[in-house]
C-alpha cells in the first residue's frame, strides 16, 4: 500500500477515495465501531502528502457492476431482517434485495431500538470524532451513501443471479409493508384509495423494453392522472430520504472543512423514449415532460 500511494504521488495525483464498509466497521454490534484499519490508511495517505475521499458506504458490497468483493451489512442488522422480511427493498413479485434498508423505514426504530436514519447518523458522527483531527487537511471530502451502490436511487436494476440485464426497463421497488402503507395513505390523502393498492399493473417486467409495456409506452400510463400520483409519491420519497440523510451529515460535519457530497446515478438507457422508463423505476421522475434530475441532483450534493 505504501509504495502504491508513493508511486501514485510521484505521478502527480492529488488524492484517493476509500469506502468506510458499514458492514466492516459496525460488524461487531450496535455501537461497536472498528476505525482501526481506516486510520492506518489515513495516516499513510497523510505521510505521502496525499488527499483522502472518504464513502460513508451504508450498502452492501457485492451484486453490481465493478464489484469485486463481498461485504454485506452487518450482521446485526442482517439478523433483523431475518426477522422482518420487509426492511429490504421488494418488487411485485416479492423478490427482497439485501442490498440496502428500504427507506420505507427510515424513521421506524427497527434495529435494535433504532432507526434507520438514526444508525447512519451515528456511524458518521463516531467517524468525525475518530478522525476530526484530519477533516478538511487529509480528509477532504465525505460522500454520503444514499442507496444502492451509494447512490440516490431504487434498486431496480439488480445483477445478481440474472434477475435484470442491461438495457431492461427495471422494476418498481415498493411493495416492503412500509412503502405499501405509505402509498396507501398517500392515496387516501386525495381521495383515490385504489390508488394505494400497490404499483402499477402494466409496467412490465426487468428485462422488456418500455414500448412493451402500457405502463411506460409513448402515450401510456406514465402519462395519466394516475401515473403522475404514483411517479410524485414514488420519486417523493426518494428525495425525502435523500434530505434525511445529507441533513444529518451536514449538521454532524459542519464546521470541519470537509466537502459534503452525495451520488446520483446514470442511468442512460432509454432515454430517447418518452418516458424514461430505467429512470423511472429507479425513483428519478424524468420524462420528456417532467424535470426530476435537476431535484435529485440538488438533493445529492451539498457542502459543509
Amino acid at each position: 500500500m505504501n509504495a502504491s500511494l508513493m508511486a501514485l504521488r510521484s505521478a502527480g495525483v492529488e488524492g484517493v477515495m476509500v469506502d468506510a464498509w458499514w458492514g466492516l466497521v459496525e460488524k461487531d454490534g450496535p455501537f461497536k465501531y472498528n476505525w482501526e484499519g481506516y486510520a492506518e490508511l489515513v495516516q499513510m495517505v497523510q505521510k505521502h502528502g496525499l488527499k483522502l475521499q472518504v464513502v460513508m458506504s451504508f450498502h452492501q458490497c457485492g451484486g453490481n457492476v465493478g464489484d469485486s468483493c463481498s461485504i454485506p451489512l452487518p450482521p446485526w442488522v442482517l439478523e433483523e431482517m431475518s426477522k422482518n422480511h420487509d426492511l429490504v427493498y421488494t418488487d411485485k413479485s416479492g423478490r427482497r434485495n439485501p442490498e440496502y434498508i428500504s427507506l420505507g423505514c427510515d424513521s421506524l426504530p427497527l434495529l435494535s431500538g433504532r432507526t434507520p436514519i438514526q444508525v447512519y447518523s451515528d456511524y458518521m458522527r463516531s467517524f468525525r470524532n475518530r478522525f476530526k483531527d484530519y477533516l478538511g487537511e487529509v480528509i477532504t471530502e465525505i460522500q454520503v451513501g444514499l442507496g444502492p451502490c451509494g447512490e440516490l436511487r431504487y434498486p431496480a436494476y439488480p445483477e445478481s443471479n440474472g434477475t435484470w440485464k442491461f438495457p431492461g426497463i427495471g422494476e418498481f421497488q415498493c411493495y416492503d409493508k412500509y412503502m405499501r402503507a405509505s402509498l396507501e395513505a398517500s392515496a387516501e390523502a386525495i381521495g383515490k384509495a385504489d390508488w394505494g393498492r400497490g404499483g402499477p399493473h402494466d409496467s412490465g417486467q426487468y428485462n422488456q423494453y418500455p414500448e412493451e409495456t402500457r405502463f411506460f409506452q409513448r402515450d401510456g400510463t406514465w402519462n395519466t392522472e394516475y401515473g403522475q400520483f404514483f411517479l410524485e409519491w414514488y420519486s417523493g420519497k426518494l428525495l425525502e430520504h435523500g434530505d434525511k440523510i445529507l441533513a444529518a451529515a451536514e449538521g454532524i460535519y459542519r464546521g470541519t472543512g470537509a466537502k459534503l457530497s452525495g451520488k446520483v446515478a446514470g442511468i442512460h438507457w432509454h432515454y430517447r423514449t418518452r418516458s424514461h422508463a430505467a429512470e423511472l423505476t429507479s425513483g428519478y421522475y424524468n420524462t420528456r415532460h417532467h424535470d426530476g434530475i435537476s431535484a435529485a441532483s440538488e438533493d445529492g450534493y451539498k457542502d459543509c
